[in-house]
């Protein structure tokens, strides 16, 4: 049987701006999905704005050193080469994927949410009911789809790393917007764990989130869960 194929969608965006502070890509929200898909049997393309290794948020290699997800990947070369080899956007025809993930980190908030491929990329997914899945800031990249399809968040159950979670790691002041309040003022039906940095996820048809870094393992096999049962409903 042939592999399933899923496109990781990640930042290319190193800066917290106006700071000396890095941020990019959180480890833990790409490793952990990562690997869950390539257990899976999926087939793995990583993509970003300019291509190349993303950055990654250096808090994110201090915080999750212990998982082993993060332990796993650096030991493994082909992912590391993988990693630093991702493709530009611009190169990627969705046609050819079962589905998409992006993962968060606070670079998204800057890269993701207004860039045009992005836009195209999503479009298809939604068009071609395809199974998106995203984490933490990931969601971001959903804002791109209202380039396309107007109204597309608008009742749609959704959750993301929470305003009350960015204020509690000091980045109310130095991100561009707090993801939580841009995507209710699309109309989104917000959902959130009781406690902040508790794992949530929330599924809206073809469209899995998750709220913070805790939940990435959770949305990716949620993902591959619905994507099994579209294909076997299309056979």
């Amino acid at each position: 049987m042939a592999h399933r194929e899923v496109l990781f969608i990640l930042t290319s965006h190193a800066d917290m701006n106006g700071t000396n502070s890095k941020t990019g890509v959180w480890l833990g929200e790409f490793t952990d999905p990562y690997y869950a898909f390539l257990d899976a049997g999926y087939r793995v393309t990583l993509a970003s704005p300019k291509g190349g290794a993303s950055p990654i948020d250096p808090l994110s290699t201090v915080t999750e050193s212990l998982s082993a997800a993060n332990r796993r990947f650096a030991k493994d070369e082909d992912a590391k080469r993988q990693f630093s080899e991702a493709s530009q956007l611009g190169a990627i025809d969705p046609y050819r994927y079962d589905t998409v993930f992006v993962p968060g980190g606070h670079g998204p908030l800057w890269d993701l949410a207004d860039n045009e491929d992005v836009a195209r990329i999503l479009s298809h997914f939604v068009s071609a009911s395809k199974i998106i899945g995203a984490v933490c800031h990931g969601p971001a990249a959903l804002l791109s789809i209202e380039k396309n399809i107007f109204g597309y968040l608008r009742g749609r159950k959704v959750t993301a790393f929470t305003d009350t979670e960015e204020n509690l790691v000091f980045r109310s002041g130095v991100v561009p917007y707090k993801l939580e309040s841009r995507l209710r003022a699309h109309g989104v039906d917000f959902k959130a764990a009781a406690l902040p940095f508790a794992p949530c996820v929330a599924v809206d048809e073809n469209l899995v989130t998750g709220q913070n870094p805790l939940s990435a393992s959770r949305v990716a096999k949620k993902v591959i869960e619905l994507v099994q049962k579209h294909y076997v409903s299309t056979l």
